[in-house]
């Protein structure tokens, strides 16, 4: 995660932070997210029927795609100097624009888009995540992430 001065924060609103190394969703990761939540809609665990629909394959859970955003974005989002705790404070906004077919890869490339001080000491990041998806020119998804920061 790459610190930034405090004072410096709000220079970054409106600046492309950069985009994850692409990450392959393969089957394993996919029937591991079916098992943790209990959805094994066929789409996601049956290749064999998955392959007769229109997306010709199984493909990866909306939110599997959207748990990855933590991690793919760790070596993105700028953080506060002096950092002592970041949580998740959620999201403004999600749109799923396309599925992600198993065996895509996928990274994320990240966009500042506000810098708040909730509280002395407390910063609030909203950023941009959008997941491409190699070899396509829509995105998987493009969300509204906020984090919060304790310096």
């Amino acid at each position: 995660m790459p610190y930034v001065p405090v004072a410096q924060l709000k220079d970054y609103v409106g600046k492309e932070l950069g985009c994850s190394e692409w990450l392959t969703i393969d089957q394993d990761r996919i029937n591991l997210f079916a098992e943790a939540t209990g959805d094994y809609q066929f789409i996601h665990i049956d290749p064999v029927k998955a392959a007769q629909t229109p997306f010709g394959s199984t493909i990866a859970h909306g939110f599997l795609s959207l748990s990855l955003m933590p991690k793919l974005m760790e070596d993105i989002l700028i953080a506060p100097e002096g950092l002592k705790m970041a949580v998740n404070y959620g999201l403004d906004s999600v749109r799923f624009i396309q599925p992600v077919k198993v065996d895509s890869k996928v990274r994320l490339s990240v966009k500042l888009t506000d810098v708040i001080e909730k509280k002395p000491g407390q910063w609030l990041l909203k950023a941009t995540a959008t997941l491409e998806i190699e070899g396509q020119e829509k995105p998987a998804y493009i969300a509204e992430s906020l984090s919060l920061y304790f310096v």
